[in-house]
């Protein structure tokens, strides 16, 4: 009987595929706490003040429910665009073959999750303006978000995708010449 030993980078990416799981669920999980607490402010304004992790969003929901929502539909989206963005990891994890790693399923993949990056960047653009048109008006501020971390990684996301392009074309044509 043979035991298959794992390369280096074979356990690594083992791990990180249950990392990425671990994140996923996390995600998911942050959404429905927020959506939790959304709800339950219908019923009892009170709730508004321990959000999640001490976010007190209270002073916003008793003075303007509309905005309120707002912001929590931001905090939501975020937290969702965050967990497809790990799910989306998980399938190029799932994917990826160390014999033969350049495929065009992982570079779609990998396109795809700059494009979720970028879109999560303009999100966070879009509550920072919210959030600071917010404390002009009523004073009510509940923090920015930082946005620059979002659109650099979409961009490194993207050249990777674009390499992996590139690879599925040499492998190919490799795979013809020979």
């Amino acid at each position: 009987m043979k035991i298959k030993t794992q390369t280096r980078t074979e356990q690594i990416l083992t791990v990180m595929h249950i990392l990425a799981w671990v994140a996923f669920i996390g995600f998911l999980i942050q959404a429905g706490v927020f959506l939790l607490s959304y709800t339950m402010t219908w019923f009892n304004p009170d709730a508004a003040k321990n959000v999640y992790r001490g976010l007190n969003l209270y002073s916003l929901s008793q003075s303007n429910f509309r905005h309120y929502t707002l912001s929590m539909a931001f905090l939501i989206a975020l937290a969702i665009m965050k967990a497809c963005v790990s799910f989306l990891f998980i399938k190029v994890l799932s994917k990826v073959n160390l014999v033969n790693p350049f495929k065009i399923e992982v570079s779609i993949m990998l396109e795809r999750i700059s494009y979720v990056l970028f879109a999560t960047w303009v999100l966070a653009m879009l509550h920072n303006a919210h959030t600071g048109w917010l404390l002009r008006k009523t004073g009510a501020m509940q923090g920015d978000w930082v946005t620059g971390e979002f659109i650099f990684i979409a961009a490194i996301v993207f050249v990777i995708s674009q390499i992996f392009k590139r690879g599925v074309e040499i492998q190919s044509e490799n795979e013809l010449t020979v």
